[in-house]
């Protein structure tokens, strides 16, 4: 599979490659890719020097390799189009011009090239057919490159494994959360939240902006919620928590960016568009402000004096931004330092990496809009946008950051425990879950049906026990804000689902035994 995902840059056919040059651990291999093509068809025959050496695999082995170089990779053509057309993709495939390279210069930009190219034409695409279509004599594959990606990935799952040990070692008092939530004795049986659908004109989107609001059963906070789904999701897939916290007492409101919810993944798997990114961050800000500034003014219904801005991956990031935090300086430089290579051990990287092409709205004063009580992000990101204390402006705000120790997308160390300790509002905390993916505040049903099909590596273990967690640890955290006292470190058991809370000395303590 490395093989494939490596040979996945090749394209466009001018002059068909006849030699490939292996390097693995200092020496060179020449193999020519006819002889190859032609083993790969009779592998049993005696005329190929290539089939001596490959005689030398046991029989399984070369079976996977034969088969390997002859089946179709690239079924969804348009899909992969698309994929290759967005920043993202551009980058990965640039980046792997260091991995399958020519003698020629720019090796990156001709694969990305010759990839389209191929794509364009009706014949299947193999991974000998993308070795034959790129334009250049002789490709050379550094497979110590390739290794070397797969040890990062696995240092990655080894260094989270180990942060999590270490954390389990942290002196935490064990705590259960109530079987039920206390529900006021005025209230009748049965009581549940009532969901509204409202759409609000905004002068930066052709159509109105949908909303959903869910009307609190007994409010008895002065703070309602704002929540911002992640890219690629939409309300629905947090409904469970928005019902949860009106059930509580708390008004939510819950916005959906047309721009890059589960509508336009669905476009994009048809090959119709490519994939959202970072460039649908304004729309996400000015959203906010809008929504925020219609509540004061009283285009939506009253709700409160201040609101909760929440939300998960992208919608954590634009929590953030909302709340006050704009990228620091320099932000170009640390990039082209973690672009050299392809970003396997932290894929929010290249999120983070396109914001520079992306014109962010200066921070507004808060001037005729609601104050902003506090900041919950699920697995959200940021650390090539703040690094050191690049959070000081949200320092008067307190801030609940949510990581999950399966997370491979937004790593907790880097993305989460470091931001964290930035921060230092008393109130603030840090919420580690055990067993948590990026993925696992995201809940289907059958009327919102998954659009891709996730290992339990993408997510997490016991997916329903994790979201009643958050659950109860978000409506303490804004319970807490009132005045009453701040949330404890602790561990919280759900179930059978672990999760522990830091405050910042916690955290600091983390820190230190996982080498910061």
């Amino acid at each position: 599979m490395l093989l494939t995902s490596v040979l996945v840059g090749a394209g466009s056919p001018a002059k068909a490659a006849d030699q490939l040059i292996v390097r693995l651990d200092g020496f060179s291999l020449p193999i020519d890719i006819g002889q190859l093509e032609a083993w790969s068809r009779d592998p049993g025959s005696r005329s190929n020097d290539l089939g001596v050496w490959f005689e030398l695999l046991d029989p399984r082995s070369r079976d996977d390799l034969r088969r390997l170089l002859r089946t179709p990779m690239l079924e969804e053509r348009d899909l992969a189009l698309q994929l290759i057309q967005s920043w993202a993709g551009r980058q990965v495939l640039e980046e792997m011009g260091a991995l399958l390279s020519t003698d020629q210069s720019g090796s990156g930009v001709l694969l990305v090239n010759t990839l389209r190219g191929l794509l364009q034409r009706p014949e299947p695409v193999t991974p000998l057919s993308l070795l034959r279509a790129v334009p250049a004599p002789r490709l050379t594959l550094e497979v110590d490159e390739v290794l070397e990606l797969a040890q990062q990935w696995r240092r990655q799952v080894e260094r989270q494994g180990q942060a999590l040990r270490q954390l389990r070692q942290l002196p935490l008092p064990l705590t259960f959360p109530p079987d039920a939530w206390p529900t006021p004795a005025h209230l009748p049986s049965g009581a549940v939240p009532r969901l509204r659908a409202l759409a609000l004109a905004v002068p930066h989107r052709p159509d109105p902006l949908q909303i959903e609001l869910w009307e609190a059963v007994a409010p008895r906070r002065d703070a309602y919620v704002l929540v911002m789904p992640g890219l690629g999701s939409s309300g629905a897939q947090l409904s469970w928590l928005a019902r949860g916290l009106a059930e509580r007492g708390y008004p939510v409101l819950v916005i959906n960016d047309p721009s890059s919810d589960d509508r336009v993944v669905r476009q994009l798997l048809d090959g119709q568009r490519p994939p959202p990114g970072a460039e649908t961050l304004p729309a996400r800000l000015a959203d906010v402000e809008a929504v925020l500034k219609a509540e004061q003014d009283g285009q939506l219904p009253p709700l409160g004096s201040s609101a909760v801005l929440l939300g998960h991956s992208l919608g954590g990031l634009s929590a953030l931004m909302a709340g006050g935090a704009r990228p620091v300086a320099g932000l170009e430089q640390r990039c082209k330092r973690a672009m050299k290579g392809i970003p396997l051990n932290n894929l929010s990287w290249l999120l983070q990496c396109q914001l520079p092409e992306v014109p962010l709205p200066e921070v507004g004063s808060g001037d005729g809009r609601d104050p902003v009580a506090a900041v919950v992000s699920f697995n959200g990101f940021g650390s090539l946008l703040w690094p050191g204390r690049g959070l000081n402006r949200l320092n008067g705000t307190p801030l609940l950051m949510v990581g999950g120790g399966l997370d491979l997308v937004t790593p907790p160390v880097g993305e989460q425990l470091d931001l964290f300790l930035q921060h230092h509002n008393p109130r603030s905390r840090l919420v580690m879950v055990e067993g948590g993916s990026h993925f696992s505040v995201v809940r289907l049903g059958d009327d919102n049906p998954a659009l891709l099909q996730l290992g339990q590596e993408l997510v997490g273990v016991e997916p329903r026990q994790v979201q009643e967690l958050l659950l109860n640890l978000t409506a303490d955290f804004l319970a807490s804000l009132d005045g009453s006292a701040a949330l404890p470190s602790q561990q919280r058991l759900q179930g059978t689902v672990r999760a522990y809370v830091l405050d910042r000395a916690a955290a600091r303590r983390w820190h230190r035994r996982v080498g910061g």
